[in-house]
């Protein structure tokens, strides 16, 4: 079926379309927290980036803690609950972090305390993002209707991006809070129009044993959890390039934050592409494609190393976005037709935390990689390291071989 056809397919899909404006809009509220947490929390008199790193730590550990369990929650109960409770959560978080702002009451502890909610809502929200899209969408549409979510996140993001820097430069931190907190409570209201049916795990089975059986269905896959190990590396790097070092050889060398800045939205324009190649483009074995995209990793981190030219930098991260954001889509929609439905917001909880777990890990590495070795040896480094990654996968015959499940509805009506 041709992709405008599915796009029309998708437009009279009233959740679906519901859901795509809800998933933008929280991506705006989410694009805009961090420049404005950043700012906000740097402005509050006494602070500096210790207190910044502790707010941060606050939000990033429960994210990562409470991923299984949000994986399990997603599954247990309707998804479309979980994931607008999800959204209060953010709203209520990042809202009530803008008000303490604004009224000056910001003692650390409740700062940490609202980051903390921040994350576990973010652990509730992307499993029960990735198991509600099968429940809204026929099989023959979810590569188009990821795609299209995909498009509407990248949008946001690049929309944010600039949307949060000008309000924080006009109006400060704690407005640009307030607004990422009303974007969620928009997103929430949203969401509670979806319908709440769905393939759900059985209720009668503990929570524990849900866990083991959304673990058994995500180790029974070696070109799941191969990929996985892979983006945990991958992630780890990218955190120490992106977060740390590439700001210091900006700073130094392409014109500070607004040569950075530059950088960052080539890779969100990059995404929007990427996106768009992904609604006319279904290669056959869609892990092999999307693993051999993130070879686009490693190019920003070796030009930074190697002091390019803005231009040159700004023109790899825009082919990093296309690759990662196609990517993302291929990896979205190959796991919603390889894995039971009932089981998909575990597996994808499996995924998030393995790929994240390292980040924070690269985060404290790159400080010292920096002074030890200077910030373009460490940038080289972790490019050669990111090239390695997918070298790595590239080893496992399941990601080279994998065949795409997606169906033509002709085909669908026939299995019936």
């Amino acid at each position: 079926m041709p992709a405008s056809s599915q796009t029309r397919e998708l437009r009279a899909n009233r959740p679906f379309v519901v859901l795509l404006a809800a998933r933008t809009i929280s991506m705006l509220g989410m694009s805009f927290a961090p420049v404005a947490l950043a700012f906000g929390v740097l402005a509050l008199p006494g602070a500096d980036a210790g207190t910044l790193s502790i707010v941060l730590a606050a939000q990033t550990i429960p994210l990562v803690a409470f991923m299984l369990i949000g994986g399990v929650i997603a599954d247990r109960y309707p998804r479309a609950l979980v994931l607008r409770w999800g959204q209060l959560f953010a709203a209520a978080s990042w809202g009530g972090i803008g008000v303490m702002m604004l009224t000056g009451v910001t003692p650390l502890w409740l700062l940490c305390v609202a980051a903390a909610f921040a994350g576990m809502s973010g652990a509730a929200v992307y499993p029960a993002l990735s198991g509600i899209i099968p429940d809204l969408v026929p099989a023959h549409l979810l590569q188009q209707g990821n795609a299209w979510l995909s498009m509407g996140a990248s949008a946001a993001r690049f929309a944010g991006l600039v949307a949060s820097g000008a309000v924080v430069v006009w109006l400060g931190g704690g407005w640009a809070m307030v607004v990422s907190g009303g974007l969620y409570l928009m997103a929430a209201a949203l969401s509670g129009l979806l319908p709440r049916g769905g393939a759900l795990a059985a209720p009668e089975h503990s929570p524990l044993r849900q866990l083991r059986e959304g673990w058994g269905e995500f180790r029974s896959r070696q070109w799941l959890f191969v990929c996985v190990l892979q983006w945990a590396v991958l992630l780890m790097v990218l955190q120490a390039s992106q977060g740390v070092l590439g700001p210091v050889v900006a700073n130094a060398e392409l014109g500070g934050p607004a040569g950075w800045t530059a950088v960052l939205a080539s890779e969100a324009v990059g995404a929007i592409v990427g996106v768009g190649i992904a609604m006319v483009w279904r290669p056959r074995r869609p892990i092999l494609v999307a693993t051999l995209l993130t070879f686009t990793a490693a190019a920003p981190q070796l030009l930074l190393g190697a002091s390019a030219p803005l231009w040159v930098v700004m023109v790899s991260m825009f082919f990093m976005g296309v690759g990662f954001d196609l990517f993302g889509v291929l990896w979205m929609t190959t796991m919603q037709h390889e894995v039971p439905a009932e089981s998909l917001s575990r597996v994808a909880s499996y995924d998030a935390l393995g790929s994240l777990m390292l980040g924070p890990i690269g985060l404290l590495l790159a400080g010292p990689a920096a002074t030890l070795f200077g910030p373009h040896a460490a940038l080289i480094g972790t490019g050669v390291v990111s090239i390695a990654t997918t070298v790595f996968a590239l080893c496992f015959p399941d990601v080279r071989r994998l065949r795409s499940r997606a169906v033509e509805p002709l085909e669908v009506a026939e299995a019936a």
